[in-house]
């Protein structure tokens, strides 16, 4: 089984460099959302230390191009089509088996349905010669410092404990999008409220003062501390419109809704929660879904 050829690489090869991939993977994308988020974030699918997009694309990119790695240029841009495709393909997987949206870059320049994006893209163009140049040696150094027997082991054992990772993760994934569904539901109901008092000219501008809400998910306290800050926006307006007849409505409708939401955050445990910090702009997708959406990986 070992020696199954694929393009032109045995099967153990490739499911090394796969595990191999997927932890540096998830390396670069922990570390880089943990930096943009100011705290530390476990990403990825599974709760484990791997990104499973990472360790696919890059097999993929690596099996299709290595009859080009001495071609700079056909490398860059083969890594820009086949990485874009495979993202674009896992993100809409993703979509119809969760019904939710993961990542979104529907807020950046020469985007296709929040799916892909032209600067992600051409950021896949030099990862794949980042890869060819100096991951892949590396890759092939760290197996060679195995004995096979070892190394069928380590794959072996990596391979059980990501299925056992996978099926709990796929089972909360499949809970999430209703979890998801109740939150938003609040929030539109409250949104509608705030514009028919005249505090806001329209549905949309409450919803763009709420539009980042799900990063203040995780925590009690950072969720209070951002309702308090949504709270006296509305107060500053009801001054500035004269609309202080609103004024004891709004602060009534916002308790409760306030009692509502945090009794919903706090049915979103375990591995939802992690998900919720892994994509802090994850959100439930509308069957009725409009052609775009709305940002983040």
């Amino acid at each position: 089984m070992w020696d199954i050829q694929i393009l032109g690489v045995d099967l153990y090869h490739v499911l090394f460099w796969l595990i191999l991939y997927s932890f540096m993977g998830w390396i670069w994308e922990s570390c880089y959302v943990s930096i943009k988020e100011k705290k530390l974030v476990n990403r990825g699918f599974v709760t484990g230390p791997v990104c499973t997009i990472y360790g696919v694309g890059a097999m993929s990119v690596y099996l299709v191009l290595r009859p080009l790695q001495d071609h700079g240029l056909w490398l860059f841009l083969g890594g820009i089509v086949l990485a874009t495709i495979l993202e674009y393909v896992t993100s809409w997987v993703m979509e119809k088996l969760f019904h939710t949206s993961w990542w979104d870059y529907s807020e950046r320049p020469f985007n296709l349905h929040g799916r892909i994006c032209l600067g992600c893209s051409i950021a896949w163009g030099f990862f794949t010669l980042l890869m060819f140049e100096i991951l892949q040696p590396f890759a092939q150094w760290v197996i060679d410092l195995f004995d096979v027997a070892t190394g069928h082991a380590f794959i072996i054992l990596c391979g059980i404990l990501y299925c056992v990772d996978f099926i709990v993760s796929t089972l909360a994934a499949l809970q999430l999008g209703e979890k998801l569904e109740g939150l938003q539901t609040a929030m539109e109901e409250f949104t509608e409220y705030l514009q028919t008092t005249k505090v806001y000219s329209s549905t949309e501008e409450a919803r763009e003062l709420f539009g980042n809400y799900k990063k203040h998910l995780p925590t009690k306290k950072e969720f209070q501390e951002k309702l308090g800050e949504y709270q006296r926006h509305i107060a500053g307006k009801i001054e500035e419109k004269g609309l202080s007849e609103y004024a004891e409505g709004i602060r009534s409708r916002s308790k409760g809704f306030r009692e509502q939401y945090q009794e919903r955050v706090s049915r979103i445990t375990g591995v939802n929660k992690r998900f919720m910090k892994a994509y802090p702009t994850i959100h439930k997708v509308s069957r009725k879904k409009k052609g775009n959406q709305k940002e983040t990986k």
